[in-house]
């Protein structure tokens, strides 16, 4: 893992991200035209730069074929569902790509380590995930499971760079911070996690996040990687003549509309 000083220079991260980010349109476009299903599931430590993550791969997509997905707590309703019944309502349809901030793993780590769940869902969710997500692999979805990887020094400077900035606080959750005190907990159920659900239809993929710069380029990179696209980018637009249209038009008077005033800068 690269020292402090070792960590990647913006100007060589933005020149790579745009890069990336062109791919990642060639690849939206084969997606929706050859009807493709993508799943992003994007897990790991609280603060090791999933959402971030999240943000660069959505960022130059077209949201009408790209979505995020962040569940809360389940309703009393939801509790009594099959345990994968409210995230296969998310799954995409032909031609989509879903991101999954967190997702059915917190069965496996948050809901097991907190003890919101009883020892027998932790069980049958172990056994019935890796089955559940051959159904999904069979059925057409291409399924990338990533683990943001970070350390425990690295996680507690960015807890407290949160804790210490107003605008960054929210981020915080009551949860967040009992985390902090079961980390050889969580450890633990993430290895227990990756002995059941590491399969080799869906296998899991550690992305290193003490260098978020890196994390977001090798994870980019990867899903591009693991995408069989080609590029199916339609040719240029070719805009219609502008005739001059008929009759006069004048515009209302500026002082009837109200503007947004302008940022004294």
């Amino acid at each position: 893992m690269p020292g402090k000083d070792e960590r990647l220079k913006r100007k060589t991260y933005e020149a790579k991200l745009a890069e990336l980010h062109f791919e990642l349109v060639k690849m939206q476009y084969w997606i929706k035209d050859t009807g493709q299903k993508l799943v992003l599931l994007f897990e790991g430590r609280d603060a090791a730069g999933k959402g971030g993550a999240i943000k660069c791969v959505t960022e130059p997509l077209n949201p009408r074929g790209c979505r995020v997905v962040a569940l809360g707590t389940p309703s009393d309703r939801e509790k009594t569902q099959w345990y994968f019944q409210r995230y296969v309502a998310h799954l995409p349809a032909a031609g989509e790509i879903v991101l999954f901030d967190r997702s059915w793993y917190n069965r496996a780590g948050v809901e097991h380590v907190m003890g919101f769940c009883s020892e027998a869902e932790y069980t049958e969710f172990m056994l019935a995930c890796p089955e559940f997500e051959r159904l999904l692999v069979r059925s057409g979805i291409i399924l990338l499971k990533y683990w943001f990887s970070v350390s425990d020094k690295e996680q507690e400077r960015r807890f407290k760079d949160r804790a210490g900035n107003p605008a960054r606080r929210w981020k915080l959750s009551p949860m967040d911070l009992q985390s902090m005190a079961k980390w050889v907990d969580y450890s633990k159920a993430k290895d227990e996690m990756f002995r059941h659900t590491d399969i080799k239809q869906a296998p899991w993929w550690t992305v290193e996040a003490d260098d978020k710069r890196r994390a977001r380029l090798n994870c980019l990179s990867h899903i591009l990687g693991s995408v069989p696209y080609h590029d199916a980018t339609p040719p240029p637009l070719k805009l219609p003549h502008r005739h001059p249209q008929r009759g006069h038009y004048v515009r209302p008077p500026k002082g009837e509309q109200n503007f947004v005033p302008e940022l004294k800068l």
